[in-house]
């Protein structure tokens, strides 16, 4: 009665023809997306800057350092950035550089095509306890040095020194709704492994989707039980044959040893492991 075929028909007909405004927007004629260097808001993404064709050989963990300390219940709103922009933040630094005043820097959410931003905005959260530093603050501390230091800094100086990260948790990490930068934040910021009494079942699955293993303690173990402080360096072995499931050894450098699970649940997610994560998987498989 009050919706009829035509209706749609006379908008459709009209959808590739733009308006007056649309139309006289200048827009370049090239095949791929032009970049803009300048621009604070879209940013081309590294996930593909360091991908080669041929799938190569997966490597362990070693000599790892410790980024962060969690305890249980870490959630993706304590690891995505999210909400404004603190003015003592390192994204916020990173804006300022830009030319950009405290007034313009806007929020995460607004900023989520830089990944310069959003990776300077993970696990900002001033809730976040991060259990080097004894109470909640978006910090944590550099080893040996013992600085402490805003995360992301912390994780660039452990990159410069080319030492890979980890995360210990506890239970349930990753709990709480389902954020990509979540996942995609942690893996800018050099973490190849979390270790945790368990996991989030959706934030399982996208860890794995960016290439970081996610590592569970046996029955009855924890950061506590083992003994583990976060300041030792950690060595993961991971077998040019691994399966799903498996059990893998976590070797400290004070010579102590302990076993944790593998959580690739599936042949798919060890596939996406292999990868190097989800997006290589699909352009490798595109080029083939």
């Amino acid at each position: 009665q009050f919706v009829i075929p035509a209706m749609f028909k006379e908008v459709y007909a009209k959808v590739t023809t733009g308006n007056p405004r649309w139309n006289s927007l200048e827009a370049p004629d090239s095949m791929l997306y032009p970049w803009d260097e300048n621009s604070t808001y879209i940013k081309h993404p590294p996930f593909f800057q360091s991908m080669v064709k041929d799938l190569p050989s997966r490597e362990g963990i070693k000599d790892a350092a410790v980024l962060l300390n969690l305890g249980d219940s870490v959630t993706t709103d304590h690891i995505s950035p999210a909400g404004s922009i603190s003015r003592t933040s390192p994204a916020a630094r990173y804006l300022a550089g830009r030319g950009l005043a405290p007034r313009e820097f806007n929020s995460y959410g607004s900023r989520r095509g830089n990944d310069a931003v959003m990776a300077r905005g993970t696990f900002a959260n001033i809730r976040l306890v991060n259990k080097f530093i004894g109470k909640a603050a978006p910090k944590t501390l550099h080893f040996p040095s013992g600085d402490t230091m805003d995360i992301f800094d912390a994780a660039e100086r452990y990159r410069q020194e080319g030492r890979q990260l980890i995360i210990l948790a506890g239970k349930d990490y990753g709990s709480g709704s389902s954020r990509d930068w979540a996942a995609k934040g942690p893996w800018m910021q050099g973490i190849k492994a979390v270790i945790s009494e368990s996991f989030e079942r959706i934030h399982r699955s996208n860890l794995v989707g960016m290439g970081i293993m996610p590592l569970e303690y046996l029955p009855g173990q924890n950061a506590e039980s083992l003994g583990l402080t976060g300041k030792e360096s950690y060595t993961i072995e991971v077998p040019e044959d691994l399966k799903t499931g498996q059990t893998v050894d976590v070797k400290l450098n004070d010579g102590r040893l302990f076993k944790v699970k593998v959580r690739f649940d599936t042949d798919v997610e060890l596939m996406y492991f292999k990868h190097g994560g989800i997006l290589n998987y699909m352009i490798r498989s595109m080029l083939q």
